[in-house]
C-alpha cells in the first residue's frame, strides 16, 4: 500500500514537474518588445537596427524573456540601465504626459484658429455683396466696353 501511494506520488510529480516549470504570468516576445525599446547608438527601434548594441540588448531581452521575466518588468530593468530614453515611447506620467496632450490641443486651437478665421472672412464677403460693383470713370468705362467687344 505504501509502496503503491509512493509511486502515485512520484508519478504525479513527474507529470506536475514540467507544468510548475512554466511561468506564472503571461511571457512577453521579443518580437513585442523590439517596437517598444529604442537602439542607444542608432535610434531607431529595435527591429530596425542592426547595430552590434541593439543585437546585445536584444540577446537581454531574450534572455530575461527566457527566465520568464514580464515586458514590465524587462522594460523597467532597460530603463534602468539606458535611461528613459530607450523607450520608444514616452511614459505616460508627469511631464512626458506634455508629448501626448501637446499634439492634441495644437490640433484643437488649430482647428479654432482656422474656424475663427473662416467666420471672419464670410462675414466681411457679406458685406462687400452689397456695395455692388466699383465705380469706373469714363476713360476706364470707354476701354472695358472696347474690350469687351474685342471678345465677341
Amino acid at each position: 500500500m505504501i509502496l503503491r501511494f509512493a509511486a502515485v506520488v512520484v508519478a504525479a510529480l513527474v507529470v506536475a514537474g514540467p507544468a510548475a516549470a512554466t511561468c506564472a504570468h503571461p511571457k512577453t516576445s521579443l518580437s513585442y518588445l523590439e517596437g517598444q525599446i529604442m537602439c542607444p547608438t542608432c535610434h531607431t527601434t529595435l527591429d530596425q537596427s542592426d547595430a552590434p548594441a541593439a543585437q546585445r540588448i536584444k540577446v537581454f531581452i531574450q534572455h530575461r524573456i527566457d527566465q520568464c521575466a514580464s515586458a514590465d518588468q524587462i522594460r523597467a530593468e532597460l530603463v534602468t540601465n539606458f535611461g528613459a530614453g530607450i523607450l520608444a515611447a514616452p511614459t505616460h506620467k508627469g511631464f512626458d504626459l506634455l508629448a501626448w496632450w501637446l499634439p492634441i490641443v495644437g490640433v484643437i486651437a488649430g482647428a479654432g484658429v482656422l474656424a475663427v478665421g473662416v467666420w471672419r472672412w464670410s462675414r466681411t464677403r457679406d458685406g462687400d455683396a452689397d456695395r455692388g460693383p466699383p465705380d469706373l470713370d469714363a476713360a476706364d468705362e470707354q476701354r472695358l466696353d472696347e474690350l469687351l467687344a474685342k471678345l465677341d
